[in-house]
């Protein structure tokens, strides 16, 4: 008998009943709890050759390149997602949401591509058990980075800390995670690149300011002006992992 650990790529063809051509090249994962509204959302872009692998993912085609999107909360079921595909062959693996900003030099509308990710989500750490710290591709830091250049968006380059347990967050924390030099806090970051480097495959980090906390905002403290900034980030965001997904 196998278990989930020792399955291989044909097992999960099997479990999945699909074949190798329904396997996307890239997927998207955004970190957020609003599952039916973004998967809603990604139904339009990923129009053609639709299927579902789980209640949070869709596999589609944009641009005749298939692509899998999947609506992720927290480091496991990040892992449940991109280990799957990692072994079925997808080769690269975005990942989008929140951050919570531990830094002065970031602020709301700013795109933080995550260069690297402090490992303490409770889950990388048996991907990876004796790293602390797991890194993006350089390669996609470096297109990403080209392409808001191109298109004149603010972006920040930095690293963050990936938490399996946001609410226990507390001002000492904070200013602990901001004084190691990390842009911010998110629950997925390190989670989904650890488990993509696991299995030798890439991994980029775009993520949208939600929270300032080093400055005192919490989810609680929003405003008009920024709900509109972080909804245009959003979708800044989302145009810059199309882009990465449709990359040979």
């Amino acid at each position: 008998m196998k278990l989930y650990g020792e399955f291989t790529k044909d097992d999960w063809l099997e479990v999945l009943e699909i074949t190798e051509e329904d396997v996307p090249k890239s997927f998207v994962l955004h970190g957020e709890w609003e599952h039916e509204m973004n998967i809603t959302s990604w139904k339009k872009i990923l129009e053609q050759d639709q299927w579902i692998p789980s209640w949070n993912a869709i596999i589609g085609r944009y641009n005749n390149q298939k692509i899998g999107f999947a609506n992720v909360f927290g480091g496991p079921i990040a892992a449940s997602i991109v280990h799957r595909f990692a072994i079925l062959g997808t080769n690269n693996f975005i990942q989008t949401g929140y951050f919570g900003g531990l830094s002065h030099d970031i602020g709301y509308g700013d795109i933080l591509i995550v260069t690297a990710a402090e490992m303490e989500d409770g889950v990388s750490h048996w991907y990876l058990p004796n790293e602390k710290t797991v890194h993006a591709d350089n390669s996609l830091v470096e297109e990403a980075v080209k392409y808001c250049e191109d298109k004149g968006y603010k972006y920040v380059k930095g690293t963050v800390f990936t938490t399996g347990a946001i609410m226990a967050e507390t001002s000492d924390m904070v200013q602990g995670w901001a004084n190691n030099g990390h842009f911010g806090v998110d629950m997925e970051t390190a989670t989904t690149f650890a488990v993509a480097k696991k299995f030798n495959k890439r991994a980029i980090g775009l993520l949208n300011l939600s929270d300032h906390i080093i400055k005192g905002d919490t989810f609680y403290t929003s405003n008009k002006e920024r709900d509109e900034l972080e909804e245009r980030t959003d979708e800044r965001i989302r145009e810059i992992a199309l882009h990465i997904s449709n990359l040979e």
